[in-house]
């Protein structure tokens, strides 16, 4: 048998803001917990800024690891007119592509999309 149960309207809002932190709470602490761990990566405030500004995050990626699309490209098995084409955004790359770069750069796939 299903029960009701009424409360006023400021009672439910407090519960949906303290679930709310709860969730919030227990994600900052798993992403605490894979940083300690060595399983995530920050970058530094600038990088951030060029991919929100509309940069390539292969290309910020790759000039954060230091390496030339020449180097990228024998690292990953792409061809470096690919990358090229990938940071200049007149392609997108297969999922295959993209899996080889993410791999040779250590990112997650999502990183570079």
């Amino acid at each position: 048998m299903n029960e009701t149960i009424t409360i006023d309207r400021a009672e439910y809002n407090r519960l949906v803001d303290l679930s709310e932190h709860a969730l919030d709470a227990a994600a900052i602490h798993a992403f605490k917990t894979k940083l300690a761990a060595g399983e995530e990566e920050l970058i530094p405030a600038e990088l951030a800024d060029r991919m929100i500004n509309g940069e390539s995050p292969l290309r910020v990626y790759r000039d954060y690891r230091g390496l030339t699309q020449t180097e990228l490209a024998k690292k990953s098995d792409v061809n470096r007119v690919q990358i090229a084409d990938i940071e200049a955004g007149r392609n997108n790359g297969s999922v295959a592509t993209l899996q080889k770069l993410s791999a040779a750069l250590g990112v997650m796939i999502d990183d570079l999309v």
